[in-house]
């Protein structure tokens, strides 16, 4: 049985061929194989202390480190005058303050056999989240259960997230048997408890080792205490286990390119980090997702040119074929290609503390390739306790949900199952740059393999020169009352009069056909944009100037169908008036309804608006009378003063 120390023995040496060969330690850490883990349970079932034992035991800790680690331990910490070895990883004021993991925290530590990053997760639920992140890139979970507690909540949800992003190493580590006398029967049942669960969500397979994190049981070396147990240590598996390096070199060649290097005109590379299989100078490939083929004229690395290369090597290709290829374009191998979609289904991990809202469009960031993404409403969320599957029209923070994903153009992927780096992707909100939510694409949808664009020969450049005009969408949106639908009404007329052709999509007439079994809930509201949005491109299209007066409350659909429009295309109208003159106006008697509550989610009052903070034109409807608002537009947008009519 191994103690813990109260301070380090004198003995307690780092490897001393950093300090006299760096060169000499680097070059040997090269060549040695790298193995990510996280470890990861319920609040108090040990993660930081074993993460900061197994860096103790190993030897990782240098003396100033030490010294620092044995002043904290008996300033804050919770073995009285012995090493608290969890200070190590909480590096949070808070952490340390609380005793709890908050944010994952990465350590580096090294054995003769092999190179680790180590990921502490947090255990309380509202760092779900947190936890999601560690995990995304590891190859082996540690999840650890307290022997006094068994298996617990955040155990299952653990275990289960563990499943779904892809982990297929894991180690139940059955912690603090010190505190139960070291007892076979107890790590039995929770192995046995263990063992039921994992078979309902999956996991087929896993290593069971009883520990003690504090004193150093079965970590790096044996128990005295524990000689029922014939299994491994804990370092000794992870020392040993297989790594997901090798399973990736065996599969098909994938490479996404980051950058495409031009440093003249006779030199054209694709550069990236080759994410599976292997590839050789003349060998065949495809860029997908145009299905351009050519064939490897040269790998290229800082250290010269290679004749073959493989995965998780960093290199730049160059084709023997001028062909079209970008950042974000995948290279694959031509006779096993990945599948190229815009429709799918997928799984999310719902990350921020706004729900997602249906509808809207998000950026979806998958390996390189980043694109426009709207998310249906989910067919269901999953309950990691009981496994069941429940209605949801939305998924809020720490949600496990099934849901439809569209992309506004098709992209390479391969189910997550196969490919972490062409199936796992993360959801970025448009305006604020947040990472909302991690997903995982399972299949693509029949649909995005049946429906084709159907090429037409009268383009919308020919109907746009049949009429003699560009084609615009003057986007008009302002609050309630603001005097949109007026406005835009006039500049119709006077567009109608200088001989252009145009169309006025008003926002009340729309919901009277096309959106009229859409509410006014933030979910259809965003529809009801979409739909607009998708209307207007068409009527562009055909080479008109098309009018749209809404509220449309929310900058990310208004930038959703800027989006949808060659640049210029777009004219933001911001009908700028004061909330307290609307009401004021308020001719429809709307306002007082929605003070007294009989009109809810109302824009303004009980729904926000968010203002264009950059309008191609603002209109103040308190120094401007419509007629006046309504010639300013014509003079901007089509460049000719028109006379009052």
């Amino acid at each position: 049985m191994a103690t813990n120390p109260a301070s380090a023995p004198r003995d307690y040496v780092p490897d001393t061929l950093i300090a006299d060969d760096i060169d000499a330690y680097l070059a040997a850490h090269q060549r040695k194989s790298m193995l990510r883990f996280i470890t990861c349970g319920s609040v108090d079932d040990g993660k930081s202390t074993l993460i900061g034992r197994l860096l103790y035991d190993s030897k990782q800790i240098f003396e100033d480190q030490l010294s620092a680690l044995e002043s904290d331990s008996k300033r804050v910490g919770t073995q009285g005058q012995n090493i608290d070895f969890a200070l190590l990883v909480d590096g949070l004021a808070a952490e340390r303050e609380q005793g709890i993991t908050i944010d994952v925290a990465y350590r580096f530590f090294t054995t003769t056999a092999r190179k680790f990053i180590v990921a502490d997760t947090p255990g309380h639920e509202q760092y779900t989240r947190n936890m999601v992140t560690g995990a995304s890139t590891a190859d082996l979970a540690v999840i650890l259960i307290d022997a006094r507690k068994g298996i617990l909540t955040q155990t299952r949800r653990h275990s289960y997230l563990t499943q779904l992003v892809g982990i297929r190493h894991i180690v139940l580590a059955v912690n603090k048997m010190d505190l139960v006398g070291y007892d076979q029967a107890t790590f039995d049942a929770i192995v046995a408890d263990y063992r039921a669960f994992a078979s309902e969500i999956g996991i087929d397979a896993f290593t069971a080792i009883p520990i003690s994190g504090l004193g150093g049981d079965n970590i790096v070396d044996r128990s005295t205490a524990m000689d029922w147990y014939a299994g491994p240590t804990l370092m000794h598996h992870l020392d040993t286990v297989e790594i997901d390096a090798d399973r990736e070199a065996a599969r098909p060649f994938r490479m996404g390119v980051q950058w495409v290097n031009r440093p003249n005109l006779d030199y054209r590379g694709f550069a990236g980090m080759i994410a599976s299989g292997s590839i050789s100078v003349g060998d065949p490939i495809r860029v997908l997702p145009s299905g351009r083929s050519s064939t490897i004229a040269r790998i290229v690395t800082f250290g010269g040119d290679l004749s073959s290369a493989r995965a998780g090597q960093s290199v730049t290709l160059t084709l023997a074929d001028e062909i079209d290829c970008s950042r974000g374009d995948i290279i694959a191998a031509a006779d096993d290609a990945p599948q190229v979609a815009d429709q799918f289904q997928a799984k999310l991990v719902w990350l921020d503390a706004e729900p997602l809202l249906p509808g809207r469009a998000y950026w979806l960031k998958i390996g390189t390739q980043t694109v426009s993404a709207t998310v249906q409403a989910p067919k269901c969320t999953i309950d990691v306790n009981t496994l069941q599957s429940l209605a949801a029209s939305t998924l809020n923070l720490n949600d496990i949900g099934e849901t439809e994903i569209i992309t506004d153009r098709p992209i390479a992927f391969e189910a997550y199952a196969d490919s972490r780096e062409l199936g796992g992707f993360i959801l970025i909100d448009r305006m604020t740059n947040r990472t909302v939510a991690a997903g995982m694409l399972n299949y693509a949808l029949r649909r995005a393999q049946n429906v084709h664009w159907q090429a037409v020969e009268v383009t919308r450049e020919a109907h746009a020169r049949q009429k003699g005009q560009t084609p615009k969408l003057l986007w008009f949106t302002g609050l309630s009352g603001s005097g949109k639908s007026t406005i835009a009404n006039l500049v119709e007329k006077r567009l109608h009069a200088l001989g252009k052709h145009s169309f006025l999509l008003d926002g009340d007439n729309v919901r009277h056909g096309l959106n009229r079994d859409l509410g006014f809930g933030d979910a259809d509201r965003i529809e009801n944009i979409r739909r607009v949005g998708e209307v207007a491109k068409l009527m562009t299209d055909a080479g008109l100037i098309v009018l749209t007066a809404f509220i449309s409350p929310f900058r990310a659909e208004r930038e959703l169908v800027r989006s949808l429009l060659p640049a210029g295309e777009f004219v933001e109208i911001f009908v700028d008036t004061p909330l307290e003159v609307a009401e004021q106006r308020d001719v429809k008697g709307l306002y007082k309804k929605a003070r007294t509550g009989e009109i809810p989610h109302f824009t303004g009052i009980s729904s926000p608006y968010e203002a264009p903070e950059t309008p191609d034109i603002r209109i103040d409807t308190t120094r401007m009378t419509p007629e006046e608002a309504a010639e300013a537009i014509v003079e901007q947008v089509v460049g000719v003063w028109s006379p009052m009519l």
